[in-house]
């Protein structure tokens, strides 16, 4: 992980292998121009006043994500000067928008993977400002390299494998912040706490599904839980078959990994509110008998993403020592094509006591979070809220970077999503249309798993619902566009694993300790 440290050196003197400025576009009579944001200055002194014409010069014109090295002149201690682009200048009397900055700062410290040492003096005119900024370096200098450069012993004197990829970035010193005031530093630590989080639920994403299964993931649980106060109880096969969890144990029957639910427990002193997340887990998803097509296999890894985001939020939670209660809910299981497996026009009984018809194998992650859900209820929280990377329709409606939140109650609905667009998650308000529920009516159940082809991502939260206990607040995130990115890494957002809803959720945690959500 990328050390984070409050610099109280400044952009003139501090020794490092670069340091980052930002720049943004013009407006008004600057239309077209190129400005210099604050913290700029000592660059822009050490090049005589010019730093803006020759990146001019050099193409620059402080488009959001837009990197450009240049060597650094004589009155700077570092040998590269970075400019990021910050996007628009913002209007008179306005700062920096925060998620513009976390974005630059991301962008920046990929650009510099290989390095040491970076100071980053880009605007910083509160703590938010300073958090959005190391939590965006923090992130975008994320790498996944567990499984590369290793020996090879076919090769002359043991030659390392790999794939040439560069360390991350070793020390991000974030300059203009004020290292000695409460308010910085208590950013500074929640950047730093979020950040590994998200980043561990990355690598739990990035793993492949041959060492990350039911077993190895509750595992990982009951190693944070120990490290971070939390109680974690895992129920086995035995368990499962004891409790009736016949949406854990179908999904499952078909792998030679069985199904696990794992509950963590975060609890505080003074709590007064209880939240509980649920994650959907499949370790890996081979659409069981119902096997997806050639080309939809490679990635399924990351269905175990929204596990590995209610993982991380929890963990998060205790670490920043939230006034709320947090029970994580990891419903895990590998969906897999066997003799054993689950068929479509198989009847399972839920944890619930519902029956469902299974229609198609490959609708498993509503299965698995059925059952969790059934039991999060029973334990009466305030809230609850389950993640998912439920369905391939929720990323035709709304693309690869935005995830779909519907909910039992609308201004739960509201508040959710504002929050995930304050922390820079992007989201959106869907329904849940009381007609499309017919469409799950069975001859044979109560209920099928499968209902109309369109609007099937409301479809699949129509079902979750039918789950939830009476009179508990609901949301169901749906994170099958952002939870895996597959093209190039953009600001702070890395190739692979991206650790969606994880700032939502935590954030959500924080304003449930706050009483903000009532």
């Amino acid at each position: 992980m990328t050390a984070l440290t409050l610099s109280t050196a400044g952009a003139a003197t501090l020794r490092a292998d670069a340091l980052v400025v930002g720049v943004a576009k013009g407006s008004g009579s600057k239309a077209g121009s190129l400005v210099l944001a604050p913290g700029s200055e000592a660059a822009d002194k050490a090049f005589d006043g010019k730093l803006a014409t020759v990146l001019e010069a050099l193409g620059a014109a402080g488009a959001e994500g837009e990197v450009t090295k240049l060597p650094a002149p004589d009155g700077l201690k570092v040998p590269v000067v970075v400019a990021v682009g910050l996007g628009p200048v913002p209007q008179k009397d306005e700062a920096y928008d925060t998620e513009a900055l976390r974005r630059a700062a991301g962008s920046a410290a990929r650009a510099l993977s290989g390095s040491k040492k970076a100071g980053f003096a880009l605007p910083v005119a509160s703590a938010e400002d300073a958090e959005a900024i190391a939590e965006g370096a923090l992130l975008g200098a994320y790498a996944f390299t567990a499984y590369q450069g290793g020996e090879d012993k076919l090769a002359p004197k043991g030659k390392k494998n790999g794939n040439g990829a560069k360390l991350p970035l070793g020390e991000v010193a974030l300059l203009g912040a004020k290292p000695r005031d409460k308010a910085f530093k208590a950013a500074a630590e929640r950047a730093v706490a979020l950040a590994e989080e998200i980043n561990r639920a990355r690598d739990l994403i990035n793993t492949p599904p041959n060492d990350l299964y039911p077993e190895s993931f509750a595992a990982v649980a009951t190693a944070a839980g120990k490290e971070h106060g939390i109680k974690v109880q895992v129920l086995d096969e035995k368990a499962l078959v004891k409790g009736g969890f016949g949406g854990l144990l179908g999904v499952g029957q078909g792998s030679t990994h069985g199904p696990r639910l794992v509950k963590l427990a975060y609890t505080h002193p003074k709590a007064e509110k209880t939240l509980a997340l649920v994650g959907k887990g499949i370790t890996y998803d081979s659409g069981g008998i119902s096997l997806k097509p050639a080309g939809h296999n490679e990635t399924m890894k990351c269905d175990m993403s929204g596990a590995a985001a209610v993982f991380a939020a929890v963990v998060a939670a205790s670490r920043l020592g939230l006034r709320v209660n947090v029970t994580g809910w990891l419903a895990l299981a590998e969906n897999m094509p066997s003799g054993n497996a689950t068929r479509p026009g198989d009847v399972l009984r839920m944890y619930s006591g519902k029956t469902v018809e299974v229609l198609n194998t490959d609708a498993e992650g509503r299965l698995v979070l059925a059952d969790a859900l059934t039991r999060a209820s029973e334990e009466n929280p305030d809230a609850i809220v389950d993640v998912a990377t439920l369905t391939g329709a929720m990323v035709l409606a709304l693309g690869n970077r935005t995830f779909g939140i519907m909910a039992n109650d609308d201004a739960f609905r509201t508040s959710i999503h504002e929050i995930a667009e304050e922390v820079g998650e992007a989201s959106w308000p869907m329904p849940l249309p009381a007609d499309l529920r017919k469409g799950m009516d069975s001859p044979t159940a109560d209920i099928a798993n499968m209902g109309e082809r369109m609007g099937g991502g409301l479809v699949a939260g129509l079902f979750l619902q039918e789950f939830v206990g009476e009179g508990i607040a609901w949301a169901h995130l749906d994170i099958a566009g952002p939870a895996f990115h597959e093209g190039a890494p953009y600001g702070y957002t890395p190739k692979g694993g991206t650790g969606s809803a994880v700032r939502t959720l935590v954030k959500l945690a924080e304003r449930t300790a706050a009483g903000d959500l009532g």
